[in-house]
């Protein structure tokens, strides 16, 4: 799988939260609201140096999906004008899941990586467990396929918003969870592991109560595979997400929250050293 570190940063926020297969709760039980905006930096790190490399946002808007309400999610990364022309990166994924279920129906993904183009959409026919994969890479042709599509299956960005809504309290330290992805085209059962609860602070200086993961990760062109990757989201009713580190094959990266916008519930009070 090649994709670039901004685009594993989505990839990555989505697995922390993606626990199981579908829920059936109602809107109102949703820990989002249209109109959510949510904001981070990323950064790199190379031995000792840290550099603020760029920036990634979610976004979630409502719509009508062929007569059936329906949220529109939206993500865009891209690296800073500076750090271009070391790897440039512009990626687009864009995501249209049922409101009530959250199956996804719709997913788009245009990314710029450092020169390598991939463009992926995605038809999910939920009823007849199909999704009809249209790939196309800057380095090989484009392929259009209809796969069966497994039971629980989630496109990286739904995942997100999906799994906000889950029970933590009904997990133990340790307890891993299957998740299952498709990604360029292809199918991949991973898990993320529940690490328990803690304050953490952010780069802001601030500190919010939050629940802690790990997740294991494919092994590709950016990382060595394993559970190298580590999330904090608040431990609130908008579970958002706060912080995400992972280690990666040259150095590491972290994605930290600057900032967010009509959120369901007030985020959690800061506590005090």
């Amino acid at each position: 799988m090649k994709t670039g570190y901004l685009a594993y940063i989505t990839i990555c926020l989505a697995m922390m939260t993606c626990l199981s297969v579908y829920s059936q709760q109602k809107q109102d039980d949703h820990a989002f609201r249209s109109g959510e905006a949510l904001y981070y930096e990323v950064a790199y790190n190379w031995g000792i140096i840290w550099v603020n490399a760029g920036e990634v946002y979610f976004k979630v808007d409502t719509i009508v999906h062929e007569n059936q309400p329906a949220y529109a999610f939206d993500s865009y990364g891209q690296s800073y004008s500076f750090y271009d022309w070391i790897f440039k990166v512009r990626d687009h994924f864009q995501s249209v899941a049922l409101r009530e279920s959250l199956q996804p129906v719709q997913f788009k993904r245009d990314t710029y990586e450092g020169g390598f183009e991939v463009n992926n959409t995605y038809q999910f026919l939920n009823k007849e467990q199909k999704v009809i994969a249209e790939i196309e890479h800057s380095d090989r042709p484009r392929t259009a396929d209809t796969l069966d599509l497994p039971f629980g299956t989630l496109d990286v960005l739904t995942a997100i918003y999906h799994a906000r809504n889950l029970n933590f309290d009904t997990l133990e330290p340790g307890e891993k969870i299957p998740v299952r992805f498709i990604i360029d085209g292809e199918f991949y059962e991973l898990y993320i592991r529940y690490q328990g609860r803690e304050v953490k602070k952010n780069r802001d200086g601030k500190l919010y109560r939050c629940i802690k993961f790990s997740a294991l990760l494919v092994e590709g062109t950016i990382f060595k595979g394993g559970e190298d990757l580590v999330v904090w989201v608040t431990d609130d009713e908008n579970k958002v997400p706060v912080m995400a580190e992972a280690r990666i094959l040259v150095g590491s990266i972290k994605a930290y929250l600057t900032g967010f916008e009509n959120l369901k519930g007030k985020m959690p009070e800061v506590e005090k050293e």
